[in-house]
């Protein structure tokens, strides 16, 4: 149901609530006092009517409650200003407004989010790469994309710790470079940043991106990743060196690197619940690019210093942040070929069944 349904049926709700009342008062007046003039089961009956006017506001609160439908949101790497979005705007009251609970899982990447979504065992994951996602529906997987978490590689960024002999992506060949999980967007960028620099890159699976930054300096792999704001704070102390970043490879700068994706049980069964998720989604990123009590919120959920997490939209801006965005697809059916994701581009006609925005819309 959308908003006004929402409100409109929470009210009905409610008013019903109100006319059982009147009734129980107005009956058990009745078989209190039944031989009583209507005047004096009135005043009998008083004591009763006030208990039960006490409990309607409970009653609505309790509708309240029980029309919250339940999604569970599936969210690859906990601490990035993409992926706050849904925890934000729960705890704003955006979600809420729109008839939604939300249940928050974080994964430690895209492979473990989209596993879960082609298992149906969540609603919404949020964070999947692109061209995994291409290579999951091309093998028939029941999975369809609605929407992309963000545009472009610009908040990406490579280092290595601060004493490291490795100054640039240049100098890096045959060494190990760190990314979130196998078929990841992480993974792609570090395909191509190989391919721009002409080195060879040894992608690693290293998971999250606090497990990223101690598998780093421990010397595991020779080249973390982060996604700006995490981890600036350790480039700012000088433990770690950035050598290079995402924005460096033009090919990824207008291309949908993640998605949003849902079973396809689910965007059958459960559209419109979809299309308020979608919406609430949208008023989140609103206020958190116009009021300066989001970056309050997301320097408490993530952890960072608030000057540190005020960055955060210089590097994800909101045209790059918007659901409802993907850009690119030439691109990136051209690499997923390239990469070996897929063994030929999809035709028009399944890019249309792949990619399902408009069902949400």
């Amino acid at each position: 149901m959308r908003r006004r349904e929402f409100i409109a049926r929470l009210g009905a709700t409610a008013s019903l609530a109100v006319r059982s009342v009147r009734a129980a008062v107005a009956e058990s007046g009745e078989r209190i006092c039944p031989g009583l003039p209507r005047s004096s089961r009135t005043t009998a009956r008083a004591p009763l009517r006030v208990t039960l006017t006490a409990i309607v506001p409970f009653l609505a609160l309790s509708a309240a409650a029980s029309a919250q439908e339940l999604l569970t949101i599936a969210i690859g790497q906990r601490g990035g200003w993409e992926q706050c979005v849904s925890e934000l705007g729960q705890g704003r009251g955006i979600f809420r407004r729109h008839g939604l609970k939300l249940d928050l899982l974080y994964t430690q990447g895209s492979a473990e989010t989209m596993q879960s979504v082609i298992s149906n065992s969540v609603t919404v994951g949020i964070g999947v790469g692109t061209h995994a996602f291409l290579a999951a529906f091309f093998k028939q997987a029941p999975i369809r994309a609605i929407g992309g978490s963000f545009t472009s590689a610009d908040e990406q960024f490579y280092y290595v710790p601060s004493d490291s002999p490795i100054r640039s992506i240049r100098e890096a060949d045959g060494k190990r470079i760190a990314v979130s999980t196998t078929g990841s967007a992480s993974n792609m960028f570090a395909l191509h940043l190989a391919r721009q620099f002409g080195v060879n890159l040894r992608p690693q699976p290293t998971g999250a991106y606090a497990a990223t930054l101690t598998q780093t300096l421990t010397r595991q792999v020779d080249i973390g990743f982060s996604q700006a704001p995490f981890n600036l704070t350790y480039v700012e102390d000088g433990r770690i060196r950035i050598i290079a970043r995402g924005s460096d490879v033009a090919a990824l700068r207008d291309m949908t690197s993640r998605l949003l994706v849902v079973n396809t049980a689910t965007l059958e069964g459960r559209g419109e619940a979809l299309r308020r998720y979608i919406a609430a989604y949208g008023e989140t990123l609103d206020w958190m690019y116009s009021d300066a009590a989001a970056i309050t919120a997301y320097a408490a959920w993530s952890g960072l210093p608030e000057s540190i997490a005020a960055q955060a939209p210089q590097y994800l801006t909101r045209r790059n942040m918007d659901p409802l965005r993907i850009s690119g697809l030439p691109g990136i059916q051209e690499d997923a070929v390239r990469f070996k994701y897929v063994p030929a581009p999809l035709p028009e006609a399944a890019l249309a069944e792949a990619f399902r925005v408009d069902a949400v819309r």
